[in-house]
């Protein structure tokens, strides 16, 4: 069973409904060995800053053993730690010192790939076609003259087919990299395993888990030929004609991740949903599935009245009726940083202080990435630098996802920024950063850091925020208003001109109101 819960931590069971996240992108957190490379010590050296940053739970990248072909989500062993991260004893005592300071510990879980170099799949090149140990991913016979054509014409999410052929003439299915093969959930091993691998964590005291490809994990009878759709890019919702994605039987092993986590009370599980259809996104919520899921249209909204209206119309629609609440976020590390998606500069800037009111203002659980409360933007990097297995795959026609990636700066004036003890990190950190790091915002009470503390703490602290549900409120054109149950105003303008600011109580404005109106692409809380 879960351990008793630290006395620092809130007792109560479903803690995650208004919880804020924080997403640590493990290998550009913080640097503790000076490697150059993000690892647990480095979390463990920063828990004092993300606990006084005022979040209330931290949602950890793979620190699996991995070789590192899709920096970690292409997991070896999903029961250890990669040495480049530390040893269990080390995430031992980060989850001890987490828990004393008041952060929960979520981590994340990949089931819907292995990597090749798992043993499951060494001993699957081994075995025979028709195999014990093919059967538990997906191998088959190819099309064509001699089976030299994949099984089917399923693309990878990378770039090139989702197929991979061995030397006796078997294809294996890779949705991803050819260095991720995909599980087979209609077999019981591999269930078995992924219960095993929860457990494994569970009793070691996590609180829950962050579920990658929650959408993937169940593939139709025949792996049929697909509908192919020209312009969608990675991870989008490609519509019901996917059948990569989004089968039913998914839901089978989502029922089967709950029941392993309803033996551990308090413990919860995020899923990374993308489903664009809120019926279809609703589903994974029923009452034995997932306890939250991410809902990614505020996260690819335009920065427009409504645009961003309808982004949480949609999101507050696809909860409705769920035992779910809503689950907010605007950047990942798959996803261009929204201080660049908002035009980037101070443009940029300026929205990102707004959207984080907006954010922050809504009912239901948010993730923060990490470097979101530094304002970071995307960083462009030379040729020589990417990482991504994008970047090759695609032939160098598409950069991947390593410019929303770069390593947190910390402090000082020239990389790394007191990331690393060292000046080289394993993606390289522009000059000029000095008034971005950490140490150089807190000093600052109008940087994007303090903002992000004011308005953290009176999230936590005032009744305002009280209450599931939102009413919107009139609102002049190109602006959008919403009163929260417990009084909470929040007023966005995005109309292009300064707006009259209502009657209230002024709480947090994300830019200087000056003369009592609320400036272009600002936003403001207001007791009303």
């Amino acid at each position: 069973m879960h351990p008793d819960p630290n006395p620092v931590l809130s007792p109560s069971a479903d803690w995650w409904r208004s919880a804020v996240f924080y997403q640590i992108y493990i290998r550009s957190f913080a640097d503790g060995n000076g490697d150059g490379v993000g690892d647990l010590a480095g979390i463990r050296s920063r828990l004092p800053y993300l606990a006084d940053l005022g979040v209330d739970a931290l949602w950890i990248t793979p620190f699996y053993p991995s070789p590192m072909a899709d920096h970690g989500y292409d997991v070896a062993d999903p029961r250890d730690v990669e040495p480049v991260f530390g040893d269990l004893a080390q995430f031992d005592t980060l989850l001890t010192e987490a828990h004393a300071v008041g952060l929960r510990v979520t981590i994340d879980l990949v089931p819907n790939h292995s990597s090749h170099d798992h043993e499951w799949f060494q001993a699957a090149l081994a075995a025979a076609p028709g195999s014990p140990e093919r059967a538990r991913y997906f191998f088959r016979d190819g099309r064509g003259p001699d089976g030299a054509e994949p099984p089917n014409n399923w693309p990878s999410i990378f770039g090139g087919p989702a197929w991979s052929r061995v030397p006796d003439g078997e294809w294996y299915l890779h949705i991803f990299a050819s260095e991720q093969p995909d599980l087979n959930f209609t077999n019981p091993e591999v269930v078995a395993d992924l219960e095993a691998t929860m457990r494994f964590w569970l009793d070691r005291g996590v609180d829950g888990f962050r579920i990658d490809v929650a959408h993937g994990m169940a593939k139709p009878d025949g792996l049929p030929d697909m509908v192919l759709l020209e312009g969608v890019g990675l991870l989008d919702d490609h519509g019901a004609g996917d059948l990569r994605f989004d089968q039913d039987d998914v839901h089978v092993v989502h029922r089967r991740i709950r029941a392993v986590l309803d033996a551990y009370p308090g413990t919860m599980a995020v899923g990374e949903v993308w489903v664009s259809d809120d019926a279809r996104l609703a589903q994974y919520l029923r009452p034995d599935e997932l306890q939250l899921a991410f809902n990614f249209k505020l996260l690819t909204a335009e920065w427009a009245a409504g645009d961003l209206r309808d982004a949480v119309t949609h999101s507050l629609a696809a909860v409705a009726g769920t035992p779910a609440p809503a689950c907010w976020v605007l950047s990942n590390h798959d996803r261009p940083r929204h201080v660049t998606r908002y035009g980037g500069g101070e443009l940029g800037l300026r929205r990102a202080r707004a959207a984080a009111l907006l954010q922050l203002a809504l009912p239901g659980a948010v993730y923060l990435y990490n470097g979101d409360e530094l304002g970071m933007p995307d960083v462009d990097l030379p040729d020589e630098a990417l990482q991504d297995p994008i970047w090759e795959r695609s032939g160098h026609a598409e950069r991947g996802r390593d410019a929303c990636r770069v390593p947190m700066p910390w402090s000082g004036t020239e990389p790394s920024y007191g990331f690393s003890s060292r000046a080289d990190t394993w993606l390289p950190m522009p000059e000029g950063w000095a008034a971005l790091t950490a140490a150089g915002q807190a000093a600052d009470a109008t940087s994007i850091q303090s903002l992000y503390r004011a308005a953290l703490a009176l999230r936590t602290t005032s009744p305002l925020f009280g209450g599931e549900a939102l009413d919107w409120l009139p609102a002049p054109d190109g602006c959008l208003a919403f009163r929260r149950p417990g009084g909470l105003v929040c007023l966005v303008n995005v109309s292009g001109a300064p707006v009259p600011l209502p009657e209230g109580q002024v709480l947090l404005a994300s830019a200087d109101l000056g003369d009592g109106t609320l400036p272009d692409d600002t936003a403001v809380w207001l007791a009303a």
